[in-house]
């Protein structure tokens, strides 16, 4: 068994690397800018001095994110691409400008041009506004935002078609910006010009080594380090655990009291099979288990959190403490607000559970041994909990695994019903708000724990059936 597990926990090291790698992956493709999330600011805005000064923000912000690194050990490309494209802070520029590259392929005259056409919005930006120019204003910076976003020839030549046009209704405008913008279409003509397309057709390799996004967020992740959470800025761990805690609270109280009810009841169930307890119990178990647990959530708020009927149990929160409460007013003040939620955790899993014992039971009554057992003169409660109930928890044992999980995933319904700070509260948040720091820390340790489930389940088969060995083939 020893070797078998050694086994297993080797093949949980490529394993999570994969998972790691669809994590990340997705981490780095998801739509939008963490970056201006964190910062909450448009840096394209005002004079040339305070868009420097956003830009300086943006890029010291980046570093600390750790998101001015290349994405992977290595990267596939072409010798049209330069190996440190990455450097371009901005998301929407950095594609833009690997599109002009895979068009074109010479990344020199690219690279010129999009540092002119940066210099000449600085320029746009140090324009005084007044009555006269205000709407051309806002015409030419909307025209220098395509020139940094689009790469379709016919919009860029619009654009500065349209540049050419506005800023010669002004002379004041003309005078301070006409000598930029010439210099700026001639930087894009020289693209065309002097393109090198079949660049794209060399295959490049670029190497980075362990100066790069991925090798340094799984790193810290298994040193601890979830990174920082872009809603608040606290460290991931932090939001973590000041949820997670309330999720193992209700994870744990639920599953022991599903099993500890569970398992009894389906083994009374199958022994009594066919009679008019069996069908009450199995009736009520399909109730049960039909009930969707939001709708179970409202009526007992209903009912009994202060709704139309009772007011016996608080229908959120998880109470507040105050150092003058005794031990016991804790205790009670906690488990108080957690009976409704509580209740809406267990009784879907008891039904499933219960129903799946139940079948098990029976199906190891109907066996050749049980009835070697009973012929042999041993009373009918000693088969049934010494001979029978051992090879009916294979199955409970299957579905044991997938309770590892469930300690931290939460329920989103149940704790956004009960207004409960657990995993499911915060990853829903998390989402919305496109916190993904947040959110795949959660699917990681999700993942560890449901790989830990099947170990454990592995485990538990051989103790609960002696006939089955892993270490044989």
């Amino acid at each position: 068994m020893l070797k078998y597990i050694f086994k297993r926990l080797l093949i949980f090291i490529p394993t999570l690397f994969v998972i790691a790698l669809a994590t990340f992956y997705l981490s780095v493709n998801v739509p939008g800018d963490p970056v201006e999330q964190m910062l909450n600011a448009n840096n394209d805005a005002g004079s040339s001095a305070n868009q420097k000064a956003s830009e300086a923000a943006y890029i010291q912000k980046r570093h600390e994110l750790g998101l001015d690194l290349p994405v992977f050990y290595f990267a596939v490309s072409n010798q049209a691409t330069p190996k440190d494209l990455y450097k371009i802070p901005k998301k929407f520029q950095r594609k833009n400008l690997g599109e002009l590259v895979e068009k074109y392929g010479n990344w020199k005259e690219i690279s010129t041009y999009y540092e002119q056409v940066k210099h000449f919005s600085y320029a746009v930006s140090d324009v005084i506004s007044d009555s006269a120019n205000a709407d051309i204003l806002i015409e030419i910076r909307n025209d220098v935002q395509n020139l940094l976003t689009e790469n379709d020839d016919q919009v860029i030549e619009y654009a500065f078609q349209n540049l050419k046009q506005n800023i010669g209704q002004d002379t004041s405008l003309e005078s301070v910006l006409s000598g930029t913008l010439q210099q700026t279409y001639q930087d894009y003509t020289n693209i065309k010009t002097k393109a090198t397309p079949n660049k794209k057709l060399i295959p490049a390799i670029h190497w980075y080594g362990t100066q790069s996004q991925f090798h340094q967020w799984i790193t810290h992740f298994f040193k601890g380090d979830f990174g920082i959470s872009y809603q608040d800025g606290r460290p991931v761990k932090t939001v973590i655990w000041s949820a997670v805690r309330w999720t193992l609270v209700l994870s744990v109280i639920s599953i022991i009291l599903t099993y500890l009810i569970a398992i009894p009841l389906g083994i009374f169930s199958a022994a009594k099979k066919g009679s008019l307890t069996d069908q009450g119990i199995t009736t009520t178990l399909f109730i049960l288990y039909s009930l969707p647990n939001f709708w179970v959530a409202t009526l007992l708020i209903l009912f009994f959190g202060g709704g139309d009927f009772f007011d016996i149990y608080p229908a959120n929160g998880v109470g507040q403490l105050d150092n003058t409460m005794s031990l016991f007013q804790q205790f009670w003040t906690r488990t108080h607000h957690l009976i409704l939620p509580v209740i809406c955790f267990t009784y879907g899993g008891l039904a499933f559970l219960s129903r799946q014992m139940r079948g098990a039971m029976i199906n190891t009554l109907s066996q050749d041994y049980i009835r070697t057992a009973k012929a042999k003169g041993l009373d009918d409660e000693k088969v049934l909990w010494k001979h029978a109930l051992k090879n009916s928890l294979i199955p409970i044992i299957t579905l044991f695994a997938n309770v590892f999980p469930l300690l931290i995933s939460g329920a989103v319904i149940i704790e956004f019903k009960f207004t409960i700070p657990g995993m499911g509260k915060t990853a829903y948040e998390a989402l919305l708000a496109r916190d993904y720091p947040v959110v795949y820390t959660i699917v990681m340790f999700s993942a560890i724990l449901t790989l830990i489930g099947y170990l454990v389940a592995d485990i538990l088969y051989a103790w609960v059936d002696p006939r089955i060995k892993f270490d044989k083939r």
